[in-house]
Parts: C-alpha cells; sequence; structure tokens
C-alpha cells in the first residue's frame, strides 16, 4: 500500500568468489535486497538474474536450492542439532552435516556436548549461546551446498570473538568460490570481507566500489556525511 517502492535503480553485480556489502543506515532497504534474492517477494519493476536467467523463470525450489540464507535472528527449532542442519536438506548425509558445521566452526561445541550432533534443541535455540546459535544457522545454510550465500547482519548479535569466527567463515566461502552477499552495519567487519561495497541510502545504492574507495576515499557527500557519523 507505500505509494513509493522501498528501493530504486538498484544495479549491481555479485560475483563468485567475491562478497558484496551493503552498508547505510536503518531502514535505507539492505535487508530488501537480499530478501528479493530468494524471492521472499518479487521486484515490481526491473529483474533480479541468476546466471543471467530471470529467477522468476525458476520453479521456487530449483532457486532456493541454491541460496543459503542467514538472517540478522538465527532462529532454531525444537529438535536437536543434527535435525536444525538438515532443516533446508533433508537428504543431507552425516559427512555433508559434519563438513557444513566444520566449516561454520560450529564442530568444537558441538563435539563438546554428551549427545553431539543428537544434542537436544529448544524452541528457538534458547539453551544455546548466540554465538552457537548464528553458527548452527550458518551450518545449516551450508547443508544446503549452495551456490551463493546471504548474510543479513549476521553479527549483529555476537561478543568479538564470535565477529572474528563469523569473518574467517565467510572468507574462506569466498575462497571456495561461493558467491555472498552480506548486509552489515559493522563498518570494520565490512572492511575486513568484503571485495566490494554498496552504500545505500534513500533506497537505492549512491556509491559502489572496493572498501578502500568507499572507505578511505567517498566521493559521493551522503556517503562522506555517513561515514563521519559511524567511523
Amino acid at each position: 500500500g507505500s505509494r513509493e517502492p522501498a528501493i530504486h535503480d538498484i544495479d549491481f553485480t555479485a560475483y563468485p568468489g567475491q562478497t558484496t556489502a551493503i552498508i547505510g543506515s536503518t531502514g535505507c532497504g539492505k535487508s530488501t535486497i537480499v530478501n528479493l534474492i530468494p524471492r521472499l517477494y518479487d521486484v515490481t519493476k526491473g529483474s533480479i538474474t541468476l546466471d543471467g536467467i530471470d529467477i522468476r523463470e525458476l520453479s521456487m525450489k530449483d532457486l532456493r536450492q541454491q541460496i543459503g540464507f542467514v538472517p540478522q535472528k538465527g532462529v532454531l527449532f525444537s529438535g536437536t542439532i543434527a535435525s536444525n542442519l538438515r532443516f533446508g536438506n533433508a537428504e543431507a548425509t552425516d559427512a555433508q552435516v559434519v563438513q557444513a558445521a566444520q566449516i561454520a566452526q560450529a564442530e568444537e561445541f558441538i563435539e563438546e556436548k554428551p549427545e553431539k550432533y543428537e544434542s537436544p534443541i529448544a524452541q528457538g535455540g534458547t539453551n544455546v549461546s548466540g554465538g552457537q546459535k548464528q553458527r548452527i544457522a550458518i551450518a545449516r545454510a551450508l547443508a544446503m551446498e549452495p551456490k551463493i550465500m546471504l548474510f543479513d547482519e549476521p553479527t549483529s548479535a555476537l561478543d568479538p570473538e564470535m565477529v572474528k569466527d563469523v569473518l574467517d567463515v565467510i572468507k574462506d566461502l569466498a575462497d571456495s568460490g561461493m558467491t555472498i552477499v552480506i548486509v552489515t552495519h559493522e563498518m570494520g567487519f565490512a572492511k575486513e570481507v568484503s571485495d566490494r561495497v554498496l552504500f545505500m541510502d534513500d533506497g537505492c545504492i549512491q556509491e559502489e566500489g572496493t572498501p578502500e574507495e568507499i572507505f578511505e576515499h567517498p566521493k559521493n557527500p551522503r556517503t562522506i556525511e555517513f561515514l563521519s557519523k559511524v567511523l
């Protein structure tokens, strides 16, 4: 029912083996972009393409099998660690589950639990820490063996030590050839993890460049004003 679109004039390409970070103030449209990619809702103009194919031409199943999505709040479900890791891929083998946990750096704390992967998870993940919850959420997405990983504020509930762990995970995923798009309000995190940075304001991309170009030599007045407030 809105008179104006939430985002407009968006044009960028995310490449395999690279991390694209989207930064900007609250409400500028960052999360809207990552929600459009797995078709949580559809664009009203233009198109989003995957390997040159409009994602609306793919079945929802085919599209979402290629995308791992880690939302801002890593929601877990009642069951076990293993059942949570298989949530997006019920056919995942034990080896795939373990590999996903290893990549997400979740294996260490899982192996310390008496029942390991069969350890119970309470509804909402209330019986694990914020860091453990986030790593299980990342492992769950990885168990799908996706081509694309979307992260929406993956460090918002983590302490500095856990932030470094997530940073290392994302770097490893990019090195493996995965396409990564990450929304973050942590400028230091964006500097460390990204190959390209998109600065959004007022629903559109105001400036795009390498981390050095955006953070050290911004040209757009809105970028300069935003960074002066957050750095």
